[in-house]
């Protein structure tokens, strides 16, 4: 089974932190629409037949779409892919435009989860932030998606915000948890080059946020989740049984998915291929009935260090079967060497054949798994 990953580049304003390809500008949407309408037909063989089993309108803000414009892009999938053993249809939405009609209009295409980005539940963090929502929107939303019928909601926190004192956050989630939501995932704010953010961090006006007061936020929302029955499954997301993100899900088992809309990136099971991050361009290339992407070969080393990054990140861990298959017994034993290390300092535990990040490993993540990692 795979997925499809559709990226609506459009926002209604820039939010300070956000560092993915969007535009504020709304001019060229009724192009952008039909280009993604004709990109699906012109990339329908890329992966090979193989049954849909998850959509996900991703951006930018995919609510910025209408829902007869939503609709008419899962008709067109319909065309030309396999959708019968469709399970999940998730639309990433803003509080402030799931209105009661929008969300009765949306409740009637195919769309069964809705990953609502509220960030935080404080004004100031908001404005911060440079969110378009406020926090009345954001507290109303998800009890009137869950009144009009959606059972499968899931939402967005972020943590480590400047000013965001540990009470805040317990606060926020307290908050969180209240709401008739399945789903959590949450975030660290992170100071991404070229964005608003970082120059504001650069210059003073906004100060940066301790490790020490990140860590303790993180902390607190294992806590806080582990005894809401909705522990974590990957680093930043929580779900309660059965409730897993199956395309997020599908992405860090490796695979095969397909990027549809400007920025989108594709994996074919050997090939990465990544489309142009521009609207203009992307519109105009498919106009031309070209495709506005490029491509490369993914290398056995790549492709090994690929599952070890994803997988050290999720409650599943690292199997030592994917080791063997990707590397060899000599990088084996280096890798278990390193291991044993880490489980000394509980960075990890080393049980049923798996290397298992600990809580305290998980803020190591990524600098973790690099280590594990094939070099040239």
């Amino acid at each position: 089974m795979a997925g499809i990953y559709l990226h609506i580049p459009f926002c209604r304003q820039a939010c300070h932190y956000c560092d993915f390809h969007f535009s504020t500008s709304h001019k060229k949407k009724d192009e952008f629409v039909l280009s993604l309408l004709k990109e699906i037909e012109l990339r329908k063989d890329y992966l090979q037949g193989e049954k849909i089993d998850t959509i996900y309108f991703g951006g930018g803000t995919p609510s910025l779409l209408s829902p007869d414009e939503i609709a008419r892009i899962i008709d067109r999938l319909h065309q030309f892919h396999n959708l019968s053993g469709l399970k999940e249809v998730t639309l990433e939405a803003n509080p402030d435009d799931l209105t009661v009609t929008y969300l009765r209009k949306i409740r009637h295409t195919a769309v069964n989860r809705l990953s609502i980005g509220i960030q935080s539940f404080r004004d100031e963090d908001l404005k911060l932030m440079n969110r378009a929502h406020d926090s009345k929107q954001a507290q109303r939303c998800v009890p009137e998606a869950a009144d009009i019928g959606f059972e499968n909601i899931t939402i967005d926190l972020i943590y480590g915000i400047p000013g965001l004192s540990q009470s805040d956050w317990k606060r926020n989630l307290e908050t969180a948890l209240l709401l008739p939501i399945n789903h959590l995932s949450s975030y660290c704010l992170t100071v991404e080059p070229k964005t608003a953010l970082a120059y504001q961090v650069s210059n003073g006006t906004i100060p940066s946020v301790s490790d020490d007061e990140a860590a303790d936020h993180f902390d607190y929302l294992f806590d806080c989740t582990e005894a809401a029955g909705m522990p974590w499954y990957e680093v930043s997301n929580f779900a309660k049984l059965g409730f897993e993100s199956k395309h997020n899900s599908s992405y860090w088992s490796g695979a095969r998915y397909l990027g549809l809309g400007p920025s989108a990136h594709s994996f074919n099971g050997k090939n990465r291929s990544w489309n142009v991050k521009s609207n203009a361009g992307y519109i105009q290339q498919i106009n031309e009935n070209r495709l506005p992407s490029e491509e490369e070969t993914l290398t056995v080393e790549e492709r090994f260090n690929e599952v070890v990054l994803t997988s050290l990140r999720t409650r599943k861990g690292l199997a030592l079967s994917d080791i063997r298959k990707y590397g060899n017994e000599n990088k084996l034993k280096l890798i278990l060497e390193i291991a044993i290390k880490k489980a000394d300092r509980e960075l990890l535990d080393i049980d049923n054949e798996k290397i298992i990040l600990t809580r305290k490993g998980l803020l190591f993540a990524d600098a973790i798994a690099a280590e594990f990692f094939i070099t040239p």
